[in-house]
């Protein structure tokens, strides 16, 4: 079998492309200390970067941070046999399940309703279909069959998950991924437990992006969002202080080596998103930033707009097919999140 496969994000903030160096663990503690790890988080490349007056303490709160981490992938993973979700399609029901689960199912729930199902976690028989699809040994390229594309999105439907502080149960055949939100609320979570212990400047990438306040300097960190299609080139560089940044493209994960099929189903539907190259949030939370990319990368921009006062997003950066950028905002001005063009 042939895939094409690439980082689902093209979003990355480097304190290194900011001008902050790496300060090795063994040098004495300084107020701009910075203490960085690196590793991988459900299926992604992850990094926590934190600045600390005290190196030790710093190095037991990354590790505190790893451990907490790890926890909620073995809720939420595809990938570890064991985790909860794994479970939970496997036998249909899972049973005094972790607040964490139910929290971020009935958070999932809610962002299908407001985008009248084009978010959908339940989306997973889809890529069932289509992995099995092009993984046989000479694959129709045109892809599954549109009798085999009915039945998968028959089984689709977020409304009919029962999630509540007691169990967890869906129909038969039903089967729930939760990548496409996951990452951004693992963040939140080590986010909230930097803050908890007096981080005031970090950078957090659990599979989605969030900044912790500015720069020790005071500047804005710099995210930059890469073109779909030129590796090293910016397409848009965006300052943001005390934000998450998240971006979706059909480059992240394509079926075909002709990038005809990709990750972003329509619910819908059962085909696959070709709408635009990429598409960009800035949101006060990772969760919403990781989310809603999904979702818009199906909409039009009108619908975008419409539904941005509803949902926790103050910007949308959209890469169309022709390579044009347009910058979408709600009516009220925003703060200080924005755009530059790189040059």
């Amino acid at each position: 079998m042939t895939r094409t496969i690439s980082r689902r994000r093209f979003i990355r903030i480097s304190a290194a492309a900011a001008g902050l160096s790496v300060a090795p663990f063994g040098r004495p503690a300084r107020a701009d200390t910075l203490l960085a790890w690196r590793g991988t988080m459900l299926g992604a490349i992850a990094t926590m970067e934190i600045y600390h007056e005290n190196r030790r303490q710093a190095e037991q709160l990354i590790s505190v941070a790893c451990a907490e981490a790890r926890r909620l992938e073995r809720l939420f993973s595809l990938y570890l046999p064991d985790s909860a979700l794994v479970e939970l399609n496997r036998t249909g029901i899972l049973v005094d399940p972790a607040a964490e689960m139910v929290d971020l199912l009935s958070i999932a729930q809610r962002y299908s309703e407001l985008t009248g199902g084009l978010f959908d976690p339940t989306v997973q028989p889809l890529w069932d279909l289509y992995a099995d699809h092009f993984s046989q040994e000479h694959p129709d390229p045109a892809g599954p069959s549109p009798a085999a594309i009915k039945a998968a999105v028959a089984s689709i439907g977020c409304s009919r998950l029962s999630v509540d502080r007691d169990r967890i149960v869906m129909p038969r055949g039903m089967a729930v991924t939760l990548n496409g939100i996951a990452q951004g609320y693992v963040t939140d979570k080590m986010v909230d437990l930097l803050r908890s212990h007096g981080v005031t400047h970090s950078l957090v990438d659990m599979g989605e992006t969030r900044a912790i306040g500015s720069r020790p300097d005071g500047r804005p960190w710099e995210v930059g969002v890469a073109d779909p299609d030129l590796v090293g080139r910016m397409e848009t560089v965006l300052p943001i202080m005390d934000r998450a940044v998240a971006t979706s493209g059909a480059y992240g994960f394509r079926f075909d080596p002709q990038g005809r099929f990709n990750h972003l189903f329509d619910p819908r539907t059962g085909e696959c998103a070709g709408r635009y190259r990429s598409v960009t949030t800035i949101s006060r939370n990772a969760t919403s930033a990781d989310a809603l990319t999904k979702p818009f990368s199906l909409m039009p921009e009108e619908q975008i707009r419409s539904l941005l006062p509803q949902v926790d997003i103050e910007r949308v950066y959209l890469i169309d097919t022709a390579g044009r950028l347009s910058d979408i905002a709600p009516e009220a001005p925003i703060s200080e999140t924005g755009a530059k063009r790189s040059g």
